[in-house]
C-alpha cells in the first residue's frame, strides 16, 4: 500500500542509554503521559545517572520521545523490574514501548535474566496492552496478582498496583544475546 503522502513521515527512533543531562526531558515526558506517576526531576535524573545500564531512552528528531525505566532486582538477579513505560502521544502506535523493552533485555546487564516484572494499576490500558503483547512475543502468559494495595500500602491515595509477572522462554533470551 502506499504511503499517504499528506501525513509527515514518521523518523525512525535512536535508542540509547540516558545520560544525565536527558533528566529534565525525561522527567516532561513523563509529565504528558498520563496516567503515570510523576516522580521527581531528581528522581529521573538519577535513574538516567546511576541506572542508565537498564534504562533506555527513544529519540526522534533531536527529543525523546519514549522512556523505559528498569533495574535487575537486587534480591533477585534472575528479574528484571520494569518501573515506568512512557511513550509521547506523537510517537504511539508504532511499537517503540516493545522495542524499547527489547533493547533492555538484550543488553549484557540482562543475560542471566529470565523473568520480567512490573506493577499496573488496573485503569492504565495501554500498560497493559504493552505488556500482554511482550508476553505474547516470549510464548508465556501474564502472572497477575494484587501487589501494593490501595488501602494497607497507599492509605487511599493511589490505585492496587498488581504485581505482573513473565517468565521468558529460553529460546527467546538466546535469539536477543
Amino acid at each position: 500500500m502506499p504511503r499517504d503522502l499528506s501525513k509527515p513521515r514518521t523518523p525512525t527512533p535512536r535508542l540509547r542509554k540516558p545520560d544525565a543531562q536527558d533528566g529534565a526531558a525525561i522527567w516532561e515526558l513523563i509529565r504528558r503521559c498520563d496516567p503515570l506517576d510523576e516522580n521527581s526531576m531528581y528522581c529521573n535524573l538519577l535513574q538516567a545517572d546511576h541506572f542508565r545500564e537498564t534504562c533506555v531512552v527513544a529519540e526522534m528528531d533531536g527529543q525523546i520521545a519514549g522512556w523505559v525505566s528498569g533495574y535487575v532486582m537486587p534480591s533477585d538477579p534472575d528479574t528484571f523490574f520494569v518501573w515506568q513505560v512512557a511513550v509521547d502521544e506523537s510517537a504511539r502506535g508504532a511499537g517503540l514501548g516493545l522495542s524499547m523493552l527489547q533493547d533492555l533485555l538484550s543488553r549484557d546487564v540482562c543475560k542471566g535474566v529470565d523473568r520480567v516484572q512490573t506493577t499496573i494499576t488496573a485503569d492504565n490500558e495501554a500498560s497493559w496492552a504493552l505488556f500482554r503483547k511482550f508476553a505474547d512475543q516470549h510464548g508465556d502468559t501474564l502472572d497477575v496478582q494484587a501487589y501494593y494495595t490501595q488501602a494497607l500500602h497507599f492509605q487511599d491515595r493511589h490505585r492496587t498496583e498488581h504485581l505482573v509477572t513473565i517468565p521468558l522462554a529460553r529460546a527467546v533470551l538466546a535469539k536477543a544475546a
